[in-house]
């Protein structure tokens, strides 16, 4: 074997070695509604991303951080609602909002701040689990999903729900892109980051 073809050979065994299988997607092995139960059960999760709302005639983009711990859900939306934006905390049964002006808001205060800055009544206590790609368990819904066990699109009260990207976190599929609808109500939500 001449020197060329040792080298060649040597180069070509190296090329291969230095080849690294990227992660595919997860195994579709589990159910539907396996998945929809453990993904509605989880109680931690953050991501990172961006907003953009348009309601009526208004409209405005942001990027958001959400952290969820338990039942508590915050969200810090940041951009041109307003210098340093609003940090938003609820449970379910209470809200607090802090604005930009650096003022704390509770309780109704809050909810009539929340809808002023937004446009729109959120569904804080629902978002939750649609932005892990799953219905609310606490009201119906009906679902559409895929051949990879994914929701593609979800209507539960009164809003329509469209999933146009997943991505694989951590091995399981969860939303990359989303859009929302409620009457003249649309916010997209891209999620730059997860940590689940």
């Amino acid at each position: 074997m001449t020197r060329a073809a040792l080298v060649a050979m040597f180069a070509l065994a190296t090329l291969i070695s230095g080849c690294r299988t990227l992660p595919g997607p997860p195994a579709a092995s589990e159910s539907w509604e396996a998945r929809r139960s453990a993904l509605q059960g989880r109680e931690h999760f953050q991501i990172k991303g961006r907003v953009a709302v348009a309601a009526g005639q208004d409209g405005f983009t942001a990027s958001l951080h959400w952290a969820q711990n338990g039942a508590q859900s915050t969200l810090a939306l940041d951009g041109p609602l307003g210098v340093g934006g609003m940090h938003v905390t609820s449970d379910g049964a209470t809200l607090s909002l802090v604005n930009a002006r650096g003022e704390r808001l509770d309780s109704e205060a809050a909810r009539a701040e929340l809808k002023t800055r937004l446009g729109f009544d959120a569904p804080l206590a629902s978002l939750r689990f649609w932005i892990l790609g799953v219905p609310d368990p606490s009201a119906p819904a009906v679902e559409v999903v895929d051949v990879e066990r994914r929701l593609t699109s979800l209507q539960q009260n009164d809003w329509q729900i469209d999933y146009a990207d997943y991505v694989v976190v951590k091995g399981e599929w969860l939303p990359g892109r989303m859009t929302l609808h409620r009457a003249d109500v649309r916010v997209r939500l891209i999620v730059d980051h997860w940590d689940s």
